[in-house]
């Protein structure tokens, strides 16, 4: 049987690359807690981290182990909540990235808020990379995430403990002043694009676009590097460049602008939801999910 405070000293050995910085931590000495891994090696007659001078990597055995410690941690948190509900209103906390914040998970919350009145509803804003460790250490329970041309930043059969459910995809725009030579065109090719100034909404286009580009024969020229799509779009109306925006972050509707449809080959960015894997599903995350998508397959055109 293998001793859960050994696996919870080796995760925190794997969560900080060191033994001395896992033993400040968890309020022991370097030498307790090689002697816990030691152990717990002996245990599973495996080695389960590999030590050099620049710290501390785990081996096979000893990611397995810490994923299945992450899955154990995850379970007993959600248990621990479910019983500090217990006599007390439900409560469901969401971490969600801004543009699907903005735009999907409003009216999906307005759907489950009228079912279920008196469920506590928490958001959290978070980008996937921050958005996942939320949820499966139990401090969200679920996250509304994306990825791009990449693979799903969760996959099947994978040992994270958690479970990726796809939503949509959601395909990229360009975005131009309203007035632009190309504005009038029923879609554009990145190709079609060279020479033009382009205002980023979010540092992961960057490298797509720039790589896109590369294909097209030409380097990108940058007015703005940011992080939100709709400053990004406010930069556009001002006739700073053009922007590349998914179609769930477009506010044309606001004016000023035009949009036209991003021909192949482009990246797209593909929209899901991520959930803890639990033995007892939360009946309100299921309810959440399944409004997303009566959510999603009810939204009109976005553009």
């Amino acid at each position: 049987m293998i001793d859960v405070r050994r696996v919870a000293v080796l995760r925190e050995v794997a969560r900080l690359g060191s033994f001395n910085q896992a033993a400040a931590s968890l309020r022991l000495t370097p030498s307790a807690v090689s002697q816990q891994i030691s152990a717990l090696e002996r245990e599973l007659g495996a080695a389960v981290v590999i030590r050099s001078t620049r710290g501390v990597d785990l081996t096979n055995a000893g990611r397995v182990l810490v994923e299945a410690g992450d899955a154990i941690a995850a379970e007993l948190s959600q248990a621990e909540r479910e019983i500090a509900r217990l006599g007390t209103p439900d409560s469901l906390t969401v971490a969600t990235f801004t543009s699907g914040g903005q735009r999907l998970l409003p009216p999906a919350l307005t759907r489950f808020a009228a079912e279920r009145p008196g469920v506590e509803l928490t958001v959290l804003e978070n980008e996937p990379a921050d958005a996942l460790p939320l949820v499966r250490s139990g401090a969200a329970d679920l996250a509304l995430v994306y990825h791009f041309d990449d693979l799903p930043p969760v996959r099947r059969g994978d040992r994270s403990g958690l479970t990726w459910t796809p939503l949509l995809d959601d395909p990229m725009w360009i975005v131009l002043p309203d007035g632009h030579r190309l504005a009038s065109r029923e879609s554009l090719t990145i190709a079609e694009l060279a020479g033009e100034r382009w205002v980023h909404g979010c540092l992961e286009i960057v490298d797509m676009l720039d790589h896109y580009a590369a294909l097209a024969g030409y380097e990108i020229r940058t007015a703005c590097r940011g992080t939100d799509y709709v400053f990004a779009q406010s930069l556009v109306r001002a006739d700073v460049g053009i922007s590349m925006i998914p179609q769930v972050a477009l506010t044309a509707a606001q004016g000023g602008l035009a949009t036209v449809p991003l021909a192949p080959p482009c990246p797209c960015r593909y929209i899901g939801i991520v959930t803890p894997q639990r033995r007892r599903p939360n009946p309100l995350t299921e309810a959440l999910v399944q409004s997303l998508h009566e959510t999603v397959a009810a939204l009109p055109a976005l553009t």
